[in-house]
């Protein structure tokens, strides 16, 4: 099957075709097509406002559909003797059979097309609110939105979420489709009014200009011709604009030299190169170049590519940099113009979408991905969700599926970072759950807090292995976890008591007793369970620091937050004990009567009746209490540590 791409502009009606030009001189069709502009736009806006039916007639009266799709569809259409108005558009949009089954679409559709003066990459993205996070996908890479409005129902919360999100993300080319003029009767004083009515939203939100056009998707008016049913309208077709809109591919090349740095080419021993996507600016031999966040300096020494070294290059092309100096350089780092480096920091404010239906639990460690940097990110609960119907901030502790909101976050290590608005390469990153691997969130860095500049880490003389070597003894943290009654601070007693026969150094950190000081703010929800377990977390690696043996005793109920402590310690610190008790045996032991209560509902949030127990997948120690005595299992616990030891 032959695609039939139309050269000359469609708005003009020409015939000639690409398949004319590859027939008569293949080398000029490839130099012809190689050097068009490309433009990136997406489609959103309300469920059923037209989207996949816009791009189906983009398509199809741009002829920019194989052949037997296009013959196939003309006659159907002249089956039903409509001359094409029955023609189920969206049918030309791949990806979406499970739209057209199920009557929603589910995904992001990528379609290909071009014209004489430009290709074109266009996104269908979802109109139901619960996949904005889809929308998110596909706004991330576009140069344009096209926001849709159902003429009949104007503005809707999802016009002013998705315009809301589009501007957030950073596109400023924004075309307000005011759909389905067809069925209002091409009526001026609807599309006025919903023009209006937008105009006011945009203002609020910061769109300064958008380009408002009157079409019908289903009738072709304005689309890729001028309809003589809006004599009233004097602005460009939709294709027209989108042919002419300016892409602003010379921003990312004014702006200061930034490569992050994804693989190390090392092909012998004689050669070692930098390979990545150059983010912003340019750069030549010669050049001098800092390497972040080391901040060692060297100069380009060569610009290689397969096709042979470069003179120079550009934002968006990838390539590797060798340098003049031996330098310590790696996956994650950045090299960057040595006169003007982006910021290194590991604290931040940022605006986070979350996309996940688990939502967002302050405190728990998530990876962060930002460029090609991966790192540990715990968010801290938010200063405020914004309403994007009225633009309210409103008082949130945690963030929702498809919410918007504004947080602060920390990072295990220095990240090297632009804001947003400077560079969407270093400045956008995305969340992705530690367990699962699912992303969660995506976000935009505003700025980085000033106490990840100001507060410095102090070096102390008496180190942690003076402490151990003083002590005697290698610092552990026996991590007791398991159900309420199932044991933990009993055997954890009597773990202690038989350390410190031996003259062990050691401390027992207990659930219950620490929620009468360090933890008494916290409650039993599951962002307070995280909060509660982080900063125990970080008091046992403390006590480690002074060359303790730590035993904790918590039920500590999810995975996420035992691994966050295992990852806060040194390998081979961390001992992780289940304390395996059947639900059953701990509710009928029941020595605190609590599990009585949660079943006659007056205990929320309790763990193993309604909130969650995740048990460890591989302990280092597990402890089955129907079976073993705590006498024993204590014995065999020391043991265990003595051996590691």
């Amino acid at each position: 099957m032959a695609s039939s791409e139309v050269i000359s502009s469609p708005a003009k009606e020409s015939s000639y075709k690409a398949d004319d030009l590859i027939a008569e001189d293949i080398d000029a069709y490839l130099v012809k097509h190689q050097h068009k502009s490309l433009l990136r736009f997406i489609t959103c806006g309300s469920v059923d406002d037209g989207k996949s039916t816009l791009i189906g007639r983009l398509l199809y009266d741009s002829k920019m559909i194989f052949e037997d799709q296009l013959a196939a569809l003309e006659a159907d259409s002249k089956r039903v003797g409509t001359q094409g108005q029955a023609i189920d558009f969206a049918l030309l949009v791949d990806g979406l059979a499970a739209e057209r089954e199920q009557g929603i679409t589910i995904d992001v559709a990528y379609r290909f097309f071009a014209t004489d003066r430009r290709k074109f990459i266009v996104a269908d993205t979802p109109g139901h609110e619960q996949y904005t996070r889809n929308m998110v996908t596909g706004a991330s890479t576009a140069d344009l939105a096209v926001i849709l409005i159902d003429a009949r129902k104007g503005v809707l919360t999802q016009t002013r979420r998705h315009s809301y999100l589009a501007h957030l993300i950073g596109i400023r080319n924004i075309v307000l489709a005011i759909n389905k003029m067809d069925l209002v009767g091409y009526d001026q004083a609807v599309f006025d009014r919903i023009l209006s009515d937008y105009r006011t939203f945009a203002a609020e939100i910061g769109i300064r200009d958008f380009v408002p056009i009157p079409i019908s998707g289903l009738a072709g008016d304005n689309i890729t011709t001028r309809s003589t049913a809006t004599p009233w309208f004097k602005g460009p077709t939709l294709l027209e604009h989108l042919e002419e809109v300016p892409v602003d591919e010379t921003r990312l090349q004014a702006g200061a030299f930034r490569m992050p740095v994804q693989w190390v080419n090392r092909p012998n021993l004689d050669f070692r190169g930098f390979a990545g996507l150059i983010a912003t600016g340019t750069i030549a031999p010669g050049d001098a170049v800092r390497i972040l966040p080391s901040g060692k300096t060297s100069k380009v020494a060569r610009i290689v590519t397969l096709d042979g070294d470069l003179p120079f290059a550009v934002a968006g092309q990838s390539v590797t940099l060798t340098l003049a100096d031996e330098v310590d350089c790696s996956r994650g780092d950045v090299i960057a113009a040595a006169g003007s480096p982006p910021e290194v920091a590991d604290q931040f404010e940022s605006t986070i979408v979350w996309m996940s239906d688990d939502a967002m639990l302050p405190g728990r460690p998530y990876w962060l991905k930002l460029a090609t940097q991966t790192v540990t990110a715990t968010v801290q609960p938010p200063k405020y969700q914004l309403n994007v119907n009225t633009l309210e901030h409103m008082a949130a502790k945690t963030l929702g599926l498809n919410a918007i909101g504004v947080a602060n976050f920390s990072t295990d290590k220095p990240l090297v970072f632009d804001t947003y608005e400077n560079s969407h390469d270093l400045g956008g990153f995305i969340l992705i759950d530690k367990i699962s691997n699912a992303t969660v969130a995506a976000g935009m860095l505003h700025f980085a807090l000033r106490r990840s500049q100001n507060v410095h880490w102090q070096a102390i003389d008496v180190t942690r292995e003076a402490h151990a070597a003083s002590k005697g003894q290698t610092p552990k943290v026996l991590w007791f976890t398991g159900l309420s009654g199932a044991g933990k601070s009993t055997i954890a007693n009597l773990v202690e008591k038989k350390l410190y026969a031996l003259g062990k150094h050691t401390f027992l950190l207990d659930g219950d007793n620490v929620r009468h000081g360090l933890n008494k703010d916290l409650g039993f929800t599951d962002a307070d369970r995280v909060e509660n377990i982080r900063r125990l977390g970080e008091v046992a690696k403390l006590m480690t620091d002074a060359g303790l043996i730590v035993l904790t005793a918590f039920i500590s109920p999810f995975r996420a937050e035992r691994r966050m402590v295992r990852e806060m310690l040194r390998a081979g610190e961390f001992i992780e004990i289940h304390v395996d008790t059947p639900l059953a045996e701990a509710e009928r032991r029941d020595v605190k009567g609590l599990y009585k209560k949660a079943r006659a509902g007056e205990l929320k949030n309790f763990t193993g009746i309604n909130s969650p127990y995740e048990p460890p997948e591989s302990p280092e120690v597990r402890i089955d209490t129907t079976k073993v005595s705590a006498e024993d299992a204590a014995e065999l616990i020391v043991e265990k540590l003595l051996s590691l030891s």
